[in-house]
């Protein structure tokens, strides 16, 4: 598309508000933003939209979320008067712009006749897919950009069984989408007129009470366990910080310490800039807290509190941080075994885990007679697995989680959730401490019995246009010369997922074998504009794991160096 083109359309289209004129007359001498903004149109996927807020059709705005709105109004439509009739779920979270893109859906499925239902205030991710379920919705919107600096929001949509829509769904709503051609043919009423009206209602308090009933009703052991566990727990500024709290103090975690800093919401992320818990400077205030209190883990959810990370305090009082995959074995490891000493697994349980998370948690699964299913990355495949579940009855989705500190246990919800796994997390650490252990005894304890399994994440961020070019030829010199050898280790298979892989859809991910065991994956992200490696080994001891690491993050560095 002609950027400039479009750029001068936007600049002289009378139907924009004053907001979005003043925004693009900013920048009407700057040719690189203007190019960014309006080189392509924000695409609707199965993650929705997400990208920064601004001017601009590569850009979130009301505009564009206004068409996003219209065309999952139309998509229902499609569906039929009964899908009509049950109508949306929204939410929102603490960022700009997400309450208003959130009552400007509400706007938008009243003036189309669909009912919709949104919380009172900002609320976490996981609280969204429940309320589909609760309320018998056809579909639902979050507005979140997760953990993306404060300058992105984002539109996720949800189908009926509480899970993100897959490319079905996805396809669908992006082919209305293309098919809006102006801004003014998106139907809307005011969002007070449509309260007025019935077609827009507050979700009951009921729902959520109902809901967080679901995450108590998942304690494992609420006896026999050291409730005087101490905890720091930091919302990052997020939504994450009256539920989860709650949860812990119904459960009887009274040592709870919450980061003041991070405490309230914040759309700026001011203590923390970049709101991602999986880095470990996210925890610079937590651990100072931490160290203040004595606490035996510190605790982060990010801004949608949907993901959850972990540190620990270690013998010489330092804290060490764990990514999901040690987060992940661990949360198997004690809710398998403890499942299983009780007798209480159900039939053909299953751990449903992406194809870039690491095996240790199939190893400890095949402990217990759990089966282990893999599946695409992204919680929209992983409960997909519990929706497939629910109709075929052949097996019983247990847990499931990826290498990205998302965790689903249980099925109430179909999504990540880090109410819940925080409350477990708690729950894993206080039953170890009335044992002795603190959770990094314990992980050792786990590599001693299952073998020294390690991981690392590289991912190399490439912006705007010219950044795109690269990542799509990174990708393609990966696929054309692969890495044969890396230290001794030597290429046994590739899996590309382009081709397509048993009954998966396609995805541009690459996936690499050696003759160890060791393998690694390389993929362009999703939601952001990087190119993800991640490198998994297992080693007799973890100095020997850590080295394959080291072989391979060099061998494929320096390939990812050389494309220009």
């Amino acid at each position: 598309m002609d950027y400039k083109a479009v750029y001068q359309e936007w600049l002289h289209n009378d139907f924009f508000n004053e907001e979005i004129k003043a925004d693009l007359e900013a920048i009407k001498h700057d040719e690189a933003e203007i190019q960014d903004r309006f080189y392509k149109v924000l695409e609707f996927g199965t993650a929705g939209l997400r990208g920064k807020l601004g001017a601009g059709t590569n850009r979130m705005n009301i505009y564009m979320v206004g068409k996003a709105a219209q065309a999952l109004a139309n998509t229902i439509i499609d569906h039929g008067p009964e899908a009509v009739s049950r109508g949306i779920a929204i939410s929102y979270d603490v960022r700009y712009k997400s309450k208003e893109f959130a009552e400007l859906t509400c706007s938008i499925m009243a003036a189309n006749g669909i009912k919709s239902y949104i919380y009172k205030g900002i609320r976490p991710t996981p609280m969204c897919s429940y309320a589909i379920r609760a309320l018998n919705c056809i579909s639902g919107v979050m507005i979140t950009a997760s953990h993306n600096p404060q300058a992105y929001n984002g539109y996720k949509a949800y189908w009926e069984e509480g899970s993100q829509i897959l490319d079905d769904i996805a396809n669908q709503i992006a082919a209305h989408m293309d098919a809006i051609e102006r801004f003014e043919d998106v139907k809307q009423i005011p969002f007070e007129e449509a309260l007025a009206s019935g077609l827009t209602s507050y979700i009951d308090d009921s729902i959520e009470e109902a809901y967080k009933k679901e995450v108590l009703g998942l304690t494992i052991n609420d006896t026999d366990i050291d409730k005087s566990v101490r905890v720091v727990y930091t919302p990052l500024n997020g939504v994450g910080n009256l539920p989860v709290r709650e949860v812990l103090k119904r459960r009887g975690f009274d040592h709870v310490f919450v980061v003041p800093e991070q405490e309230m919401p914040d759309p700026d992320f001011t203590t923390v800039g970049y709101p991602n818990p999986e880095v470990p400077k996210a925890f610079a205030y937590s651990e100072r807290l931490g160290q203040e209190v004595g606490a035996d883990i510190l605790i982060a959810t990010d801004p949608d509190c949907d993901r959850v990370a972990l540190e620990v305090r270690a013998a010489d009082g330092s804290y060490v941080f764990l990514n999901g995959n040690k987060i992940g074995a661990l949360l198997s490891y004690y809710i398998f075994s403890q499942r299983h000493a009780r007798h209480n697994l159900p039939d053909n349980p299953v751990l449903v885990k992406s194809i870039v998370t690491g095996d240790l948690s199939k190893a400890i699964a095949a402990k217990y007679g759990i089966e282990t299913v893999e599946t695409l990355t992204g919680f929209k495949n992983i409960c997909g697995k519990a929706n497939d579940y629910d109709i075929t009855k052949e097996k019983t989705y247990v847990f499931g989680y990826e290498e990205s500190i998302g965790f689903c246990y249980g099925t109430f919800v179909r999504d990540k959730d880090a109410v819940s796994a925080s409350m477990m997390v708690v729950e894993m650490a206080a039953y170890y401490k009335q044992r002795g252990q603190s959770l990094l005894d314990v992980l050792q304890d786990i590599y001693k019995e299952f073998g020294y399994y390690n991981e690392r994440q590289v991912a190399l961020e490439l912006e705007g246009v010219e950044g795109q070019k690269r990542i799509a030829r990174i990708m393609e010199d990966f696929r054309n010369k692969p890495i044969e050898h890396a230290g001794a280790m030597s290429l046994k298979t590739i899996v590309d997922f382009k081709d397509g892989y048993l009954d998966f859809p396609k995805q541009n991910c690459l996936k690499y074998y050696f003759d160890d065991g060791s393998w690694y994956a390389l993929r362009p992200s999703g939601t952001e504009p990087k190119i993800k490696l991640y490198i998994y080994t297992i080693g007799e001891t973890e100095a020997d794991s850590i080295a394959k690491l080291d072989a391979i993050e060099s061998a494929c560095q320096a390939k990812m160096d050389s494309v220009s």
